[in-house]
Order: C-alpha cells, then structure tokens, then sequence
C-alpha cells in the first residue's frame, strides 16, 4: 500500500490546491422557486467541504445593496463566515469586474460553482469561465432552476460547452483521493455519513 506523493497544482483532478468554491446568488427569491431544505443541506454540504479541505470561496449576490432582493440565506452565510460578498447588478456574475477580480485574484484554474438558477446564474459565467480557459464543476445535487426541465436543460448546455457535472460524493472524494491524508478524514467521513453515502459504519 503505497501511495505516490501529493500532485501539485497542475493535477487534472480537483484538489485542495487548485479549486476554488463560488457560491452565487443563494438568496430567498431564487430559494423560493424550489425545494429549500433538501437544496440548502446540500449546499451547506459542499461549503462544510471547501472549508474542511481549506478552498477559498468567492460569494456574491444580486440587488441585494439595493434592496430588490435579500442578501445570501442566513445558515449559507453563517457557515462561509467572515469574506467579502461581491454584490452586483449583473444577472451574469461574470459580468461583475469586482467578482471577476476575486475569482482570478485565487490563482485556482478550477471553479466548483453553486448558483441559483441553473438556468442563469449558473449557466452564464460557466460558459464565460470555460471559454477564458477555466475547468468548472457545477455541483449538480446542491443546485437547482425553476422547473426540473429547466434545471436539466441548463445543466446540459454547460455540459455542452464543457463544464464537468459533479456530486457530492464525488467533490468529496476527489478532494480527500487518500486515506492516509489522516487529517481531513473524520470530516470527510461525516460528510459522506450526511449524504447518505455510508449508512452502517462499525
């Protein structure tokens, strides 16, 4: 049992080093056109993961300094904790200068993205990430449109154009990739336990 060492920031798979989590427009207008507990468990899930395996999260939302719309749910706010949230007028997150600066200013080439709808939030700067020579990964289980058809027909273009579709499982397992990374294995474990992927550990 002998595994290689740590790949770098060039591994072709996510890793601590070189992902980055966005979070957009998880805001009660967008929240309320779907199931909310099921989708805020879930996005709470993938945050509880940046924050285990230490990814930087870029958060933003829409017409929240204008008062048209909330500012991010208070459990997903509460759990990023202290950072900056680039608010913007732009449907397109991409669009925004200040939340554009935030994403590169990472370094990371790699985006998990969270955003509200799939229709828009998420499909619009996935395809404008991608075509700038960005690899990104919407977290299909925590995010969700206005309809199912319109979430799977969104989820589809960005898949067109290149985006990598992911789960929870999946994100979680890719980030951890060894058991002997001992330090991030109870958080990771309870992370699966969550999910439902392991049901009857001994």
């Amino acid at each position: 049992m002998t595994s290689f060492d740590k790949r770098g920031a060039d591994d072709r798979l996510l890793s601590p080093d070189n992902a980055v989590l966005t979070i957009i427009d998880y805001q009660p207008v967008q929240i309320g056109s779907m199931r909310h507990a099921d989708l805020l468990k879930n996005a709470e899930m993938v945050v509880e993961a940046a924050k285990l395996f230490k990814l930087p999260i870029v958060l933003s939302t829409v017409n929240a300094h204008n008062q048209r719309n909330s500012d991010t749910v208070k459990p997903l706010k509460d759990l990023v904790g202290d950072i900056p949230s680039y608010d913007r007028s732009s449907i397109n997150a991409w669009e925004d200068k200040d939340y554009n600066d935030a994403i590169k200013a990472t370094g990371r080439k790699k985006i998990i993205i969270l955003a509200l709808w799939t229709e828009a939030c998420l499909t619009f700067p996935t395809i404008d990430a991608i075509a700038e020579g960005f690899d990104v990964y919407p977290v299909v289980d925590a995010v969700g449109g206005t309809s199912t058809i319109a979430h799977e027909t969104a989820l589809r273009r960005v898949e067109q154009a290149g985006a990598h579709l992911i789960t929870i499982p999946q994100l979680v397992c890719e980030l951890q990739r060894d058991w002997n990374r001992q330090d991030t294995v109870p958080g990771f474990v309870k992370l699966l336990q969550e999910n439902g992927a392991f049901t009857n550990l001994q």
